[in-house]
């Protein structure tokens, strides 16, 4: 008998948006790599299917290989879902009688049973967990805990990368510059192609750093860990703590606490704290974000259309897929970007809360026109090499179509249309 690994995404992807809005739960970037990569190494089992919204899965460029062989009658699932965390329950999910169903605070976190028992689920996508829970299985709680908000993943990040990096050889194979700082080396990671400039500093005392292949590290940047640079990711100077920065972005400034999920800008200064920034984003220069409020006290955050409380002292802004920001924009503490947002009102403090495809002039909020932004989008993506496929596209315009009750909950103004207002840096 072989076990194999099923990762799904249930219905509460919905209290992790914006972030979730074109990604799957499983393709979130978080910790030293995404969460599908996570549970790969924290179960050691082939993974056989990952069911999720077909239209963001269809749309995920680095989506995992399933394991080529397939299973047999007689082989087990173990069933995970990718917003749980890894953690002790697993050893003790994987030692208990199967079939059973595993539940962490009331919510489900995962499942043993036969593959037999749950093949009818494997290519439902959004609809396994109903599959799932359909099979009655006998219940047992676990200490699971769950990534159920954006800011969960601020949270429990620095953690997430000591686990991630526990144990790993420390290796210096990129190129080092003999005037570069490394602070406990032997809990630094420089990958083949990587480059670090003199006068840059690698603080590893608390926590391991990690920089991807192909990585540039400049002049004057200090990289305090644990800390994951993605690959052929740029550190333009300025200072990076705790915090992981997905493949292929472009960062400078002040930075601390945040996940960078891929592909984003932040070329000049300006401090991003406690944020979660979303794919394709271009933070121009001078943008800046409040973590922390006046008397300290737990900020409020607009999620999926209604404001929470976050129970955190400490939340900057949660920013959505292709959010583009003007020079000087100013986020309010626990700012929520949807979507391809736009703002270029700086100067002043944007809205706490900015619907998927708004457009913000510093005065009023109108509708971004779709067409224009996808041909914005298109540009943006061509220059880290890729393309806007069909797949993007299709998803892009449900998005839009989804959200549009989000902007008409507003008194906006019509579409606007987009000139050279050369507002982004």
């Amino acid at each position: 008998m072989k076990r194999w690994l099923i990762l799904y995404e249930d219905r509460h992807w919905r209290t992790l948006r914006p972030l979730t809005d074109l990604t799957p739960v499983p393709a979130l970037t978080f910790g030293a790599s995404n969460v599908a990569q996570r549970w790969r190494r924290a179960t050691g089992i082939p993974l056989l299917s990952i069911e999720a919204r077909r239209a963001p899965m269809a749309a995920w460029a680095d989506a995992p290989v399933m394991d080529e062989a397939g299973p047999r009658g007689e082989d087990e699932a173990l069933v995970i879902n990718a917003a749980a965390l890894p953690g002790p329950w697993i050893a003790d999910a994987l030692a208990a009688s199967s079939p059973a169903l595993f539940l962490g605070d009331g919510r489900v976190a995962g499942a043993r049973l036969p593959i037999a028992m749950i093949s009818a689920g494997i290519g439902r996508g959004e609809d396994f967990e109903t599959v799932l829970l359909g099979c009655a299985l006998q219940a047992s709680s676990v200490d699971a805990l769950f990534l159920s908000h954006a800011w969960d993943l601020i949270e429990e990040n620095t953690d997430a990368i000591a686990d991630d990096l526990a144990g790993s050889a420390a290796e210096h194979r990129g190129a080092i510059h003999r005037m570069a700082c490394l602070e406990s080396p032997g809990h630094v990671h420089v990958a083949a192609g990587a480059v670090v400039e003199a006068f840059a500093v690698l603080d590893a005392r608390g926590g391991p750093i990690r920089i991807g292949e192909g990585a540039r590290i400049a002049a004057h940047t200090v990289v305090v860990g644990p800390c994951v640079i993605g690959p052929h990711t740029e550190l333009l100077g300025g200072v990076v703590v705790r915090s992981t920065l997905g493949p292929q972005c472009r960062v400078a400034g002040e930075v601390e606490e945040c996940v960078w999920q891929g592909y984003a800008n932040k070329r000049h200064h300006g401090f991003v704290g406690h944020s979660v920034i979303g794919e394709w984003v271009n933070l121009g220069a001078l943008t800046t974000t409040s973590d922390l409020k006046n008397n300290y006290g737990p900020v409020r955050v607009w999620v999926d259309g209604a404001e929470i409380d976050s129970g955190r002292s400490k939340v900057g802004s949660l920013i959505g897929a292709h959010v583009k920001t003007g020079i000087g924009t100013l986020l309010p503490t626990g700012a929520s970007l949807g979507t391809g947002a736009n703002l270029f009102g700086g100067g002043r403090f944007a809205p706490k809360r900015v619907p998927s495809f708004g457009w913000w002039d510093g005065e009023r909020m109108a509708e971004h026109e779709l067409d224009r932004f996808l041909i914005t989008a298109r540009t943006a993506m061509s220059r880290r090499g890729r393309a806007l496929l069909p797949a993007d596209d299709a998803l892009l315009r449900a998005t839009f179509a989804a959200t549009a009750a989000e902007r008409g909950a507003r008194d906006t103004a019509p579409p606007v249309r987009v000139q050279d207002e050369g507002s982004h840096a």
